[in-house]
Formats: C-alpha cells, structure tokens, sequence
C-alpha cells in the first residue's frame, strides 16, 4: 500500500534554502539518507525562496527545472528534503510524471527497511498508514468510481471511502497489537525496575558510532555499517563495570536533524529506553566539523521525548580521525561531564567504564543483605531476578546473607521489610559496617547514630 524508492532507481534530490543559505552539509546528509533507501542520485536540484509554494513549495520555474532535470537523468523518483503537503506532493506528480516522496515518506522507507523486531515492523507500518491516510486523493480515476456488480448498485460508496475504511480498521488493529506488546515489553522492564539495576541508554546523532559503542562494551552482535538509521530496534545487554557493579545498557535509534513529530512515534520502543535510563551516554561523532550542532539537535530531541534532564556523559568518539588520546574531562563541580574514545580501536574504553561507574555511584553501592527465613525465600528471587547478587550465604538459623549491589532507593524499601537488614559494604553516608535502619517520617535512611543526633 505505501509507495517506496525500488532498489537501483535513480532519484533527483530537491532542497530549498528557505530565508537562509543551503549548507552542504545537509546536502550530504540527504544523499545518505536516499542512499540508505537503496536508490542512487542522478542529480541535485537546488534553490532559494523566502517561503513555500502552496502549489509546488518549489515554485512553477523550479518545478519545471525539476521535471527537465529529471527527464534528462532518466529518473523514476523525486526526492524533496522537506515535508510537503499532500496537494504540494500530487502536484509535483502532475506535472512531472514521476512519483514524489518528501522528507518523512523518505526516513518511513529507511525505518521500514531497518526494523526487525515484530514490535518495530509494527510501528513502523502504523506510521506509514497514518502518513498515507492524508494521501488517499493523488488524482487516480479509480479512487472516485463506485463500486458497480448486482447488489452494490445505488448510492453505495466511492474506491476513495472504501479504501480510507479499510486504512481506518487496519490502524485500529495494529494499535491494539502494539499496546499488547507493550505491556509485554513493560513486564520485562519491570523486573529491572523492582530492584532498580542502574540502566545506560546510548543516545545520540545517527552514524555517530553508538552501534559500534554498544558492541565494543558488551560483545553483543549488534548490527554496524556507515549508514544512517542502522539502528532502529532496541538491544539491551548487562555490562559489569569495575568493581563489578552491574548495569543494563541500551543502544538506541540516531536522532536527526528537523526529525518529524510524527516518526517519533515510529521508534518508541526504543525511546523508552533512553527515558527510562538512569544514566544517559550521548555519543558524538568528534570529528564532525557541525558536532556542536548535532549535540542541539539530539538535546532537543531528548527533551521532547522526556528526557532532557536525566544526567548525562557526552562521549565524543572516532577521535582516531583526529590523532587525539584518550582523556576524561569533569565540569567545574569536579563531576566526569566528556570522554574522549575510539570504540572501532578499542582506545579509552577503560577510562569509559570508570566514568561510568563514578557517575553511578550515587545510584548503586555493594551492601550486605540479611533476611530472616520467612522472608529469604521472596526476598532471594527478587535480588536474583535483578542480578543483584554477588555472594550468598545460609546462615545456621536458616536465614540468608548476600553481597548485593543495590541503588540507593532500593535500599529504603528493604530495610522496611520486616526481617530484613541492610549494611554498608560501600562507602556510604553512615561509616562501613553499621546497620542501616529507616526513619519512615523522614522518608530515607539513616544511620543509627545521625538518627539519635536527629
């Protein structure tokens, strides 16, 4: 149903300088972006206005230039690098005898071909069908007929109503698959949510390095090539850090720039991950000359999809490109706020991990955790199922004792638990070793001797 660029056709590229120069940087990107779609650029059409056609958006004279330029190229798609109107895109049809895909159907096809979870093939043909259900009228006869045959003789109803009927049930129905699957996918979050194992969400710019990141870290068989949107489905592995803590990381989708409102949509699984993260690695491309650019756009995109204000490290990596070393820069309040890696060389992966590790440790400390017998056996499937645990052991009197990493919240809710008791292995607010014990009206823990300064 929803018309794509067909592998080896030859595409015309259209962009306008809208009241500001064209930068040949996006340029480039847009050519990337039609090359990651499969077809190859035959030429590129560019142009200035101070505003958009509401004909053409490129004006009668620059759509006539489009229509020669293609005609001389012998090309079979036009590629706008904007978002048309469906009147803006049918016109352009019209008059050129080819098809038109604007900026959204273009990134829609790329996401079509990356995802391969049944959640994201799913998402993706949500947002093609919601694209295309503005898109119905395109000037084809047929659509305007009614049906004919005895018994649909009469008043009935036209192909176009029919057709937006049919779009209409089939939307409905992918909605209630994906809420099904989204309540599956929030029952595996929940199990990392019930002891909250920090969790590390990769972010950034497409084509930043973040696949190759993830790989490097975990050795997971994440998928990797120099193209835009090589990541669309969320991956999550668990990732030891020094000092063995635990923590769950999650490559995620590369943002770009002017990324369409509704297409966000289109990867919100993997969105999840980056809202939910405790810790957000923001990876960036060092030797992109526009990185201070990219480094907006992706801030802009994190802040509209919620998470804006989680803590974050930015990660400039490829700074072999640039013969730099590895290093870690902190911010004025001694915090680790950039580090400086290559993750295709494997160079300052270590220094990373550290950074890492000391971000978090507000979030998870080592502690001991003693249950009584009536409560060890709940108590043991919770920590396990969390992969909390890194010792255990059965005390004479049946209960249990376990090193556990444990964030700093979830250490409040077990020590309310009756039977249960929580120590420090870490350094913490109370010195090593003491018992800590809750003060419900405070709402934290305490130690018992700041509790009787209290």
């Amino acid at each position: 149903m929803f018309e794509r660029p067909r592998g080896g056709e030859k595409a015309v590229l259209v962009r306008l300088g809208l009241g500001a120069p064209i930068e040949q940087e996006d340029l480039d990107e847009f050519a990337q972006l039609a090359e990651s779609a499969g077809v190859s650029v035959g030429a590129t059409v560019t142009g200035k206005r101070d505003r958009p056609d509401p004909k053409y958006f490129v004006g009668s004279g620059k759509a006539e230039e489009i229509r020669q330029v293609a005609v001389d190229t012998c090309a079979e798609v036009i590629l706008v690098d904007h978002a048309l109107s469906p009147s803006q895109e049918r016109n352009l049809e019209k008059l050129t005898g080819l098809r038109v895909l604007d900026r959204n159907a273009l990134i829609l096809d790329i996401f079509a071909q990356r995802a391969r979870s049944h959640e994201g093939k799913l998402e993706v043909e949500l947002a093609q069908l919601r694209h295309l259900a503005s898109r119905l009228v395109r000037g084809w006869t047929h659509l305007e007929r009614q049906k004919g045959g005895i018994g649909l003789r009469g008043p009935g109803e036209t192909q176009l109503e029919t057709d937006r009927r049919l779009l209409g049930e089939r939307v409905r129905v992918l909605s209630k698959r994906l809420e099904k699957l989204q309540l599956q996918r929030e029952t595996g979050r929940q199990r990392r949510v019930e002891i909250p194992i920090p969790s590390v969400a990769l972010v950034g710019y497409t084509n930043a390095g973040k696949s190759t990141l993830f790989r490097s870290l975990t050795g997971a068989d994440a998928y990797v090539a120099d193209q835009l949107f090589a990541t669309l489905d969320p991956l999550v592995r668990k990732v030891e850090l020094p000092g063995g803590t635990p923590v769950v990381l999650a490559d995620t989708v590369g943002f770009i720039r002017e990324l369409p409102h509704e297409l966000v949509a289109a990867f919100r699984s993997t969105l999840t991950e980056a809202r939910e993260a405790t810790l957000l690695l923001h990876v960036i491309d060092a030797s992109d000359p526009r990185r201070d650019e990219r480094i907006e756009q992706v801030n802009a995109v994190l802040t509209e999809v919620g998470a804006g204000e989680l803590p974050q490290i930015r990660v400039y990596n490829k700074i072999d490109r640039l013969d730099l070393v590895p290093r870690v820069e902190r911010d004025a309040e001694g915090q680790v706020a950039s580090v400086w890696i290559s993750a295709a060389r494997h160079r300052g992966l270590e220094l990373l991990l550290e950074a890492i590790a000391e971000r978090l440790a507000l979030f998870a400390s080592l502690r001991r955790v003693r249950a009584s017998a009536s409560q060890a056996g709940q108590l043991r499937a919770r920590l396990y199922s969390a992969g909390a645990i890194r010792s255990e052991q059965v005390q004479e009197d049946g209960s249990i004792e376990w090193s556990a990493a444990i964030p700093d919240a979830e250490a409040t809710v077990l020590a309310r638990l009756p039977g249960v008791t929580v120590e420090a292995l870490a350094p913490l607010s109370a010195p090593s070793g003491e018992h800590i014990t809750c003060v419900v009206d405070r709402g934290y823990l305490q130690s018992p001797a700041t509790a009787r300064r209290s």
